[in-house]
């Protein structure tokens, strides 16, 4: 029997852990065991992905929450590592880019423990990001590296990775919108949002570099404030964004954007000043 410890952290680990998990689960030689380390941890954020991707509940949560990228990174590290000696895993699989991704392979190499990275070798040249700096360090104390296409094999070459350690293995990501692509088509949220299929736009709007500096998030809403006049735009909003919404004075600018339809962290949608309850998506 093979023991795998599976680490989750933030809302895109739980799209890529849901059908690693359904796998490993139907595997009789592999015994999953699913690590949460609560680094997204608000019902929207965390537990409504688990029920709607049929993520099995995680056997041990860390509760380690919010924090800076120093605190949270060392935080789950002090947490992470008593499991890892109580459980005495083969494997420690960790998946993307987060501050979980990181501070849980560190641990585990330091143990001698082998670490499995999934979407290995992805790059956007930009280091000013924390999660760049995530990939790269993870990519380069792992034992095997899961790519999930072609570019990320190359560049994983390019920097001197073995090439026995790399493995194009296709994209965990596809595979759970395939699964969920029917249910997606039967939801009644455009409805609900009064929308006309293919005559709306989807905004996500959270990174720091975006929307904690005052200048560039005008902007953007510069930008925004021109193209919802010419197609409606739904806006599941970060609450990040929403308090820097607050924080920078924008709410009466965002009011008056009646194209511009925002859900709040508690899933209440917002129609200019009007409101109304929506279904989170």
């Amino acid at each position: 029997m093979i023991k795998i410890i599976c680490i989750v952290g933030a809302r895109p680990n739980f799209m890529k852990i849901a059908p690693i998990m359904e796998v490993f689960n139907a595997h009789p030689k592999i015994e999953p065991i699913l690590v949460h380390t609560g680094q997204h941890y608000d019902e929207k954020m965390s537990d409504l992905f688990f029920r709607e991707l049929g993520i099995p509940k995680p056997d041990i949560n860390l509760g380690i929450g919010s924090g800076s990228h120093a605190v949270q990174t060392a935080e789950i590290m002090k947490a992470f590592e008593p499991i890892c000696l109580e459980l005495k895993p083969d494997y420690v699989l960790v998946v993307g880019d987060v501050n979980s991704t990181i501070a849980c392979g560190l641990v585990t190499v330091k143990l001698g423990i082998k670490l499995i990275h999934v979407e290995a070798g992805l790059r956007s040249g930009d280091r000013t990001m924390p999660e760049e700096i995530n990939r790269i360090l993870t990519d380069s104390i792992s034992d095997l590296l899961f790519c999930t296409e072609k570019k990320g094999v190359d560049n994983l070459l390019s920097e001197g990775t073995k090439l026995e350690k790399i493995h194009l293995v296709g994209n965990v990501m596809i595979d759970t919108l395939l699964k969920n692509k029917n249910k997606a088509e039967q939801s009644p949220i455009l409805d609900k949002m009064q929308l006309t299929p293919k005559q709306y736009a989807t905004m996500t709007l959270h990174r720091p570099s975006n929307v904690d500096n005052q200048t560039v998030f005008c902007n953007l809403f510069d930008a925004i404030e021109e193209i919802q006049n010419d197609i409606p735009i739904v806006f599941p909003i970060h609450p990040r964004t929403k308090n820097n919404i607050s924080v920078f004075g924008l709410e009466k600018r965002v009011a008056k954007m009646s194209n511009l339809q925002w859900s709040n962290q508690s899933g209440t949608l917002i129609f200019s000043n009007s409101m109304r309850t929506l279904m989170w998506f």
